[in-house]
């Protein structure tokens, strides 16, 4: 159980590391300085990190990564919709 309870403070804590980037990209509509390209990277590993965890029956490791990779993927969209604009 203790192991559960470390999983999800440290999924959480890494979830929640693109919150201000996402929010501040959101705002502003201004994503210029933003590599798409480790967004991908980056969505490529919590995917993966989702499978890992549905293969080990980890919750701590689904939930947080399946979480990360939502609001990553919207980090992307975010990039595609307002890099034009920049």
């Amino acid at each position: 159980m203790e192991e559960q309870i470390l999983g999800f403070i440290a999924g959480i804590l890494t979830t929640v590391a693109v919150l201000p980037q996402l929010v501040k990209s959101w705002m502003t509509k201004k994503v210029m300085d933003i590599s798409p390209f480790m967004f991908v990277l980056l969505l490529g590993g919590v995917g993966l990190w989702v499978i890992y965890g549905i293969i080990k029956n980890d919750y701590p490791i689904i939930l947080t990564n399946g979480i990360s990779f939502l609001l990553n993927s919207s980090m992307l969209l975010l990039m595609l919709l307002y890099k034009s604009k920049d």
